[in-house]
């Protein structure tokens, strides 16, 4: 029997981060139904992880502007 090892997340950092090393986040949408955030001044830090369908109701509403629900 063989064991496939886990997957690592694919660390993307937000295009509204900027290049001034301010306050940024970095995401990982290579895992599956799970996407986990980090900082990424803090890459050692602690991870938020979210399921797929609230990060995506999270992305929408950043992009509409409803930050209401």
């Amino acid at each position: 029997m063989t064991h496939r090892q886990p997957a690592l997340p694919r660390w993307i950092k937000s295009s509204y981060s900027g290049g001034s090393n301010g306050n940024c986040l970095e995401f990982a949408r290579n895992l599956g139904s799970v996407v986990p955030v980090r900082d990424s001044k803090n890459t050692t830090g602690p991870v938020l992880t979210f399921r797929d369908t609230h990060w995506a109701d999270f992305l929408t509403a950043l992009t509409t502007n409803d930050l209401t629900t």
